[in-house]
């Protein structure tokens, strides 16, 4: 398989001086960015929820592969600099090697927080109101999308 770093290597590049938004929570722009170096901060609703300082890391994925609006608010902690994959879900239909990249990172991330809703949902035993959040969130993640949208490859609402 090829590198991530071989299909991104030509890709433009932009940087981002600290407090600059690369994405805004509601806004759609179409594309993946992937974090060269710096470090970003990501909030939803104003609510901070990760940062993300390691090479390689792709941020905007959901936006693109749901064809849905940003979920987050992705801004620059310190001096940035990330590649810009315009049109990202035409270059996904393109680069097969890289659709399966993004692919195996949702799945990783899906695994991952399953486990520890797992973990929650133990440690909520006996409390009503957090167990029924849980099934609500545990619910959401096994959601199969209706189907796909016209010709756009865009998924629509869940049920």
């Amino acid at each position: 398989m090829t590198t991530l770093a071989a299909l991104t290597v030509t890709l433009p590049q932009q940087r981002l001086a600290p407090g600059t938004a690369l994405t805004t929570e509601g806004s759609h722009s179409g594309r993946l960015y992937l974090l060269e170096s710096g470090r970003l901060a990501v909030s939803r609703e104003g609510v901070a929820l990760a940062t993300i300082d390691e090479p390689g890391a792709i941020i905007g994925e959901m936006a693109v592969l749901l064809g849905i609006p940003h979920s987050a608010t992705v801004t620059a902690q310190t001096e940035a600099q990330v590649r810009v994959i315009d049109d990202a879900l035409d270059v996904l239909a393109e680069n097969p090697d890289f659709a399966l990249h993004l692919a195996t990172l949702a799945c990783a991330r899906l695994n991952a927080t399953s486990a520890l809703l797992v973990e929650l949902r133990r440690a909520a035993a006996g409390k009503k109101q957090e167990q029924a959040l849980m099934s609500r969130i545990l619910m959401a993640m096994m959601a199969t999308p209706k189907g796909v949208s016209g010709g756009s490859r865009r998924w629509v609402d869940h049920e």
